[in-house]
Formats: C-alpha cells, structure tokens, sequence
C-alpha cells in the first residue's frame, strides 16, 4: 500500500471552561488535521495542536511542515514502513514533532485498518478499557474546589491539580481539595515547570508533612534544569513525574541514567508521535520505569491513538487523556468510547474514528 496524498484540515472546538496552567490560558481546541490517503482509497487521520510554550510549534508552521516538506518526502512510500517513514520525516525536517505526530498517527491509523484491526492489538496490546484522570485549571481554591467536586460527580477517581503560579499557597490549594473530595480519591498535581527546586522540596515537603497523599508531582521545575528535578526527586518521597523534560528516547535515558525523575509522561506531540512514543516505551521497559500517557489541548481524534498505546504497553500504568472531557462537543464518530474516565477500545480496524469533518486546505 503506498501512500498516494497528504492533505491538511483545521478543527476547532470550544472548552467547557478554560484551561489555565502555570504556562497558559486557553479556551478552545484549535488544531490543524491531517488526512493520508492510500493508493487503494483508505485513509487514515491524524491530528496536531498548537503548542508553542512547550514544543514550539504553531499553527502556519504544522500546517507548512506538513504541505511543504513532510508531504513531497512521503508521497510514494510503502505505508507500512513506519519506522523508515520516522526516519524520513526526521531526516527532511527539525523539530516541528507535533507535524510529525500528526502524520505518524495518520499512518499508524492506515497501517492498522489495512490489518483490519484496532491499533492497540497491532501495537501488541488487546483491546481493554484505560482509565484517565480530568485536569483541574488552576483558579481562585473554591473554584478549584467546585471543579473537583464536579470531576467526582462526573465519574473521575484520579484529579490532577494544575498549580505552579503561587508558590506555597499550592499546598493550601491542594489541602482543601483533598478536604472537599475525601481520602479516597487520587490528586496529582502538575507544576507546569512553575516552581525551583528548593521551593519545590518545601512544597512538596508539607504536601507530605500533611498527609495529603499525593500520587505524583509533575515537573516541578524548568525542563532543561535535570540537576534541579534531580535534587528535587532525592529529596522527597512523593514520586516525581518527567513532562517537558522528555521529548525523545535519548531524554528518557538521560532521564533514567541521572534518576532526575521516577516517572516518565509520554505525549505524542512531543514524541512525534507513535513510533517515538514506542522507543520511550522500550527504554522504560528495559528499565522498569513506569510511564503515563498524557496529551495537549488535543481533540479525540489524536487522544484516541494515545488511549490506544496505553492499551497496548504495561508499562503505561498512568493516563492523563482528558482531552475530550473538556470539550464541549465530540465532532466525530466512531473510536474509542470516552464515558468519564473510562476510555473503551474500540473493536474496529485503526483508531476507529470514521467520521471526520475534514475539509481540505491550500497553502
């Protein structure tokens, strides 16, 4: 099967409400789709945001990176050659990995329906539900605590507290959320590289002294600053979570080798997508560290592939794939059934998603 076009489509998709972190405030999913069509007539879907303040990328630059150079180098290539098509495309163009993603998952999709199976079994896995989290936007605490009070009504056991802008008035933050929610339900918190690293032993210090329970803390510090998490990892007993820090296999190594982190969180726009998400997972392995699945503003359709490689590999013990949950539609049909914070597998062949609104751009 040989990969006959590449064309590129834009979606938009209010939030719920809007999504602040320590780094950003948004209020819709704006992304850019990709659609690969085979010389038999199936096509496969993939999709990429907009995330500047952490890959780099924009929306001129996914949408030129695709059309511009990662279209003319594929056009003619076997679909099934996944990793030589990685290869290809990391060869043609730096960086730009959520371009790359977007067309990685186009092509895993359309390897997958040509096995006629959904991709966790051809990514080795079988089908079975994953459980994610819902985020938690970082708010004045009792709109913080509304919406986690919400997330539980909705069905969610895991919260991951978004914090990092106020220093040690997080840990008031996280104190009455876990007053409000009880003791049985799971908080991470999320730092969005907002916090130092002594700052953040002190905070994560009275998280303990409190007994607050934390699960994880995720990148609690600048994502070049390795020596800052690696301080801040040996010095606390709450298990630190590696983000921004991990774009590639090489990261997670780095990673691992100086035990900057406990955890490592794999996101297919930083991976450039599935088959960078593989390797990670095969150093994890190789190391027994284990891994979540995590996702941007991203819509369904691209979340959907990460549920599905979170189906696939054991050593994803942890998923943060929200997405959907905080949009107020679902423009799709087909894939995954995402029904609170349980992500059903879909039987049928790829991603499963069938219905896209997809209309085709020029640039």
């Amino acid at each position: 099967m040989i990969i006959k076009d590449i064309e590129i489509s834009e979606i938009k998709i209010p939030l719920v409400v809007p999504f602040k972190t320590a780094l950003r405030t948004v209020d819709a999913v704006d992304d850019i789709l990709v659609r690969v069509t085979s010389d038999t007539g199936e096509v496969g879907y993939g999709e990429a945001p907009p995330t500047a303040v952490i890959t780099g990328d924009i929306k001129p630059s996914i949408a030129g990176a695709i059309m511009n150079i990662l279209r003319p180098t594929l056009i003619g290539r076997d679909v099934d050659d996944l990793i030589g098509n990685a290869a290809a495309m990391d060869l043609a163009l730096h960086g730009n990995n959520s371009a790359k993603a977007a067309v990685d998952i186009a092509l895993w999709d359309l390897y997958a329906k040509s096995c006629g199976k959904p991709l966790c079994r051809v990514l080795g896995g079988k089908a079975r539900e994953v459980e994610t989290d819902v985020t938690i936007s970082v708010n004045p605490i009792e709109e913080m605590v509304a919406d986690s009070l919400r997330g539980v009504s909705d069905g969610f056991n895991i919260l991951k507290i978004k914090v990092g802008r106020e220093g040690l008035k997080d840990v008031e933050r996280i104190r009455e959320i876990r007053r409000a929610v009880g003791p049985d339900i799971k908080l991470r918190v999320d730092a969005n590289q907002g916090w130092e690293a002594k700052q953040s032993v002190r905070i994560i210090a009275a998280m303990e002294d409190e007994g607050l329970d934390i699960d994880l803390v995720e990148q609690p510090v600048k994502a070049h600053d390795l020596e800052g998490m690696r301080y801040v990892t040996s010095n606390t007993y709450t298990p630190i979570l590696a983000d921004e820090s991990v774009f590639s296999a090489a990261d997670a190594i780095e990673i691992i080798r100086t035990r900057a982190a406990d955890l490592i969180n794999i996101k297919l726009m930083k991976t450039g997508g599935i088959t960078g998400a593989l390797r990670i997972c095969a150093v994890a392995e190789a190391c027994g560290v284990e891994c979540m699945t995590g996702c941007m503003l991203e819509s369904k359709l691209s979340v959907s592939a990460a549920a599905h490689l979170a189906a696939a590999r054991p050593i994803i013990t942890r998923s943060d794939l929200d997405g959907p949950a905080l949009c107020k539609l679902d423009p799709y049909e087909g894939g995954p059934t995402f029904d609170g914070a349980r992500i059903i597998m879909n039987e049928t062949p790829g991603i499963g998603i069938t219905g896209v609104p997809f209309t085709p751009i020029k640039l």
